[in-house]
């Protein structure tokens, strides 16, 4: 056959590689300032005993552009590195994937900072990817809502079934609000006083502090898989399964979960 008689894409083939192409250049122009920025930090930085520079890993969910992105941040040698661009809609498949791609590639003897992820079971799965530091509105935010976070799942405080719920927030929680107020006083306040989503967002900053506590005395003694295990069961105890994400995010790392009983 002839050159000129092959069959040529149609126009919304085109249409869709034009687009794809100009999305890799957009996310690729708009990490290089990324670059260039760190490196005007670095020679301004005058503080070095006491403030660090965390170099941000940016590339979106395009696995070239993280990698591209890592190789130059992991030459300036600045003292830890945080992941950026994530948090922000992707899918949890896409999250977990771009997370172990960026600790796989990043110095194994340095801090490892995923930015804006709070929930707790992406707590729990990021840490077994290697990830070390967070940081998230999402204990304080939700708890403008009513919802308590706990080891079995969030609480709605708002609901009707914590009238009369004498019991705390958690039983094992050492926070002041556990202590001192019920969930059944926390109801009657949450929506109308600003002082209920105070007393339920100490709450939430102790459980994610307890739950850390965990996974690191976990890591020392060298019993994370069981903690992770443990914790997972017990979080999604109310739906009876795991999401596939989850599953396949911890298999990455040779994590098997106990399955529910039928």
């Amino acid at each position: 056959m002839m050159l000129s008689q092959q069959p040529q894409p149609d126009n919304g083939w085109k249409k869709l590689c034009t687009v794809l192409l100009d999305g890799i250049q957009f996310i690729f122009k708009s990490f290089k300032p990324v670059v260039s920025r760190l490196d005007r930090c670095i020679k301004a930085h005058s503080r070095p005993q006491e403030q660090n520079l965390f170099a941000i890993i940016q590339g979106g969910l395009d696995p070239r552009l993280r990698k591209i992105c890592v190789e130059e941040m992991v030459k300036r040698d600045t003292p830890g590195y945080a992941i950026g661009g994530l948090s922000g809609g992707e899918s949890k498949d896409d999250f977990w994937r771009v997370v172990t791609l960026c600790t796989d590639l990043l110095p194994e003897f340095k801090p490892r900072y995923c930015m804006g992820v709070g929930y707790a079971e992406d707590l729990v799965v990021c840490s077994a990817l290697g990830v070390d530091m967070y940081d998230c509105v999402f204990p304080t935010r939700t708890a403008r809502f009513g919802n308590a976070l706990t080891f079995g799942g969030s609480l709605s405080l708002k609901q009707k079934q914590y009238t009369h719920d004498q019991l705390p927030i958690e039983a094992e929680c050492d926070c002041s609000t556990c202590k001192k107020h019920s969930r059944a006083y926390l109801h009657t306040i949450v929506a109308k006083d600003t002082v209920g989503c105070h007393l339920i967002s100490v709450h939430n900053l102790r459980f994610q502090m307890r739950l850390m506590e965990g996974i690191r005395k976990s890591i020392i003694c060298d019993e994370f898989p069981a903690f992770v295990r443990k914790f997972m069961k017990g979080y999604y105890s109310k739906e009876k399964s795991y999401p596939e994400w989850i599953l396949n995010a911890l298999r990455s790392v040779n994590i098997e979960l106990e399955p529910f009983s039928t």
